[in-house]
């Protein structure tokens, strides 16, 4: 499966019609996240990446200004496929093109193995986001 993964990566413009929908699929309509949180009025300045399976999109996430990957969200039907992990990886090559010594992310504290697993390590305290239990986490870019 994984070899089939492709990562799209744009902006808002070129990527949103598609990346949105997943989005609202995964965090408004079945995490019940409320709308006016999920589009915080940042993607413009994003770089978003679109995962594809057989041109099929199933995930997205985004990378900020500042380093941070966030709106990570995999189609539930197309979890534990290695997407996931895809779509992190390409943001993280992304941020290391643009300069950027760390990354960090607000992961929803069910997903901590997961970042841990690429690397990350939480600090700071469990804290609500949406209603959400989340924890940071940062991974640095320096070898």
């Amino acid at each position: 499966m994984k070899e089939r993964i492709e990562i799209r990566e744009g902006s808002w413009v070129e990527l949103g019609d598609v990346a949105g929908e997943i989005r609202r699929i995964v965090f408004i309509e079945e995490q019940q996240v409320p709308r006016e949180e999920e589009w915080d009025g940042r993607d413009d300045e994003c770089r978003h990446f679109l995962a594809l399976h057989d041109a099929s999109p199933l995930g997205t996430a985004r990378l900020l200004p500042d380093g941070h990957i966030g709106r990570v969200a995999v189609l539930r039907e197309a979890r534990g496929l290695g997407i996931g992990a895809a779509l992190m990886q390409a943001a993280i090559a992304s941020a290391r093109r643009l300069g950027h010594a760390q990354v960090e992310l607000a992961a929803q504290t069910h997903a901590l193995a997961f970042y841990e697993n690429l690397g990350f390590t939480a600090y700071g305290e469990v804290f609500l986001d949406a209603g959400i239990p989340h924890r940071n986490m940062r991974l640095s870019l320096i070898d």
